[in-house]
């Protein structure tokens, strides 16, 4: 069995769904997971702002100009008129949905309704349209399997049991459709992955269902070297570790949702990225291999605050560390970067949610500076921090750049830098012409 995910461009038209349902349409075993629509999350995120507000006149304007949307869409996407009923019937029972939270009071726990309803949709219409191409599948409704725990993490053993049961209501069926993003918390409430969590639903379904194989069809050739939405020539990397690819997701590689890699690195499940607009392209698949041991690819993560503690109780002190770490943890925010010295320690956050509360208890260890708009550069490869004149490479392209911290060493895969983001993109394309025209392009 495999998984194929599909993001919300490769669904997001009519005359897109009808390409993945050409890319689906074989003998293989499979679980097809699908984004919302392209722009449909985001209109929905507007509505439930527009909810909170008690801005009920605004929410209704936007629920309404959604639901247009889609009932263009299901003008395209269907041929015959019982489908277009059927459909229109679907959509408008999803609509009235929403704009029944309009008439009481809106929580945290109907936003999660809300934002739920893009994928409800997409899947619905496309089962719909399979249907009419005399296409046989199941719809298998994800909140049926899918589920976090009380600590919101993947509840796997659930998740397994679960799908497993879905499976085995349909003997004979190769062919399954499903949501990703959304699933059910500890308490049975609708909720959801987070933002990217489609990659993820996939990750989660495929080791859950030993899949021989996880695909993730973006608008994109696979996982570039570099962020092409900056610089010019770059390429797709046709094989990462699942290391490299977990580094480079991490720190600002769109393709693919940072969470994504670790369910399939467990079961061992290669995982490919590939292009729904290009589906001859081969893409970049992610697995146990690395591929060679070039650098492979750089990538930018912004966002980042960086906060400096610097104290003369800290020479000598032990469990200064310790106590610093654990303001942190107390405000459940990760740190991204860190670097020591005998006086301070530098680190940086990409959540500066809890910033305020944070920098007031770390001053009870000694003097704290916050710099923002900050920018992690991330140089990802095979064992780049062992292997000779890797770094001399990257800190030549970068001399004229002033760097705010280095972190070399602590990842076998990885070395970071943290800059200024005014000085992001040059910052890209001067490693881009100093590392990969070096390196011939061997991806």
């Amino acid at each position: 069995m495999k998984v194929l995910k599909f993001g919300g461009t490769s669904v997001g038209s009519a005359g897109r769904m009808k390409a993945v349902a050409d890319l689906i349409y074989n003998e293989e075993t499979k679980i097809v997971v699908l984004s919302a629509m392209s722009g449909t999350t985001n209109q929905l995120v507007q509505i439930a702002e527009k909810l909170y507000q008690n801005a009920n006149q605004e929410a209704n304007a936007l629920i309404d100009a959604l639901h247009d949307n889609y009932k263009r869409v299901v003008e395209e996407l269907y041929t015959s008129t019982e489908k277009k009923k059927q459909a229109l019937e679907l959509i408008a029972t999803h609509f009235d949905h929403i704009r029944s939270f309009t008439l009481d009071l809106f929580t945290v726990y109907e936003e999660r309704a809300v934002l739920a309803q893009g994928e409800l949709l997409s899947t619905a219409l496309f089962q719909f349209f399979l249907e009419e191409q005399g296409i046989t599948s199941v719809l298998l409704p994800a909140l049926n399997f899918m589920k976090i725990d009380e600590n919101e993490e993947p509840d796997n053993a659930y998740i397994e049991k679960n799908l497993k049961l879905e499976l085995e209501k349909y003997p004979g069926i190769n062919l399954f459709i499903t949501q990703g993003y959304i699933c059910r918390n500890a308490y049975g409430e609708v909720d959801n992955l987070k933002r990217g969590g489609s990659d993820y639903s996939a990750s989660l379904i495929g080791a859950a269902a030993n899949a021989s194989e996880i695909q993730i069809w973006t608008d994109i050739d696979g996982m570039h070297n570099n962020d092409p939405r900056v610089v010019k020539n770059t390429f797709p990397i046709a094989e990462l570790s699942f290391d490299e690819a977990a580094e480079l997701a991490y720190f600002g590689a769109k393709i693919l949702h940072p969470s994504s890699v670790l369910p399939a690195k467990q079961k061992n499940i290669p995982v490919r990225l590939l292009n729904t607009m290009q589906p001859e392209a081969p893409g970049t698949t992610i697995s146990a291999q690395s591929g060679g041991g070039s650098i492979k690819a750089v990538a930018a993560k912004d966002g980042i605050t960086a906060i400096k503690i610097k104290s003369g109780r800290m020479l000598l002190a032990y469990g200064f560390l310790r106590s610093v770490f654990e303001v942190f943890e107390r405000y459940k925010t990760p740190i991204d970067m860190i670097t020591t010295s005998e006086v301070a320690v530098s680190l940086t956050i990409d959540n500066p949610k809890f910033l305020s509360e944070i920098t007031r208890e770390l001053q009870e260890y000694g003097q704290v500076e916050v710099d923002k708009d900050q920018s992690i550069i991330c140089v990802v490869g095979d064992f780049i921090a062992e292997r000779s004149g890797s770094g001399l490479k990257i800190f030549e392209s970068l001399k004229d750049i002033p760097l705010r911290m280095i972190s070399y060493g602590g990842s076998k895969n990885n070395i970071s830098l943290l800059i200024n983001t005014a000085d992001k993109e040059r910052s890209l394309i001067l490693l881009n012409d100093g590392i990969f025209e070096r390196n011939n392009h061997n991806a």
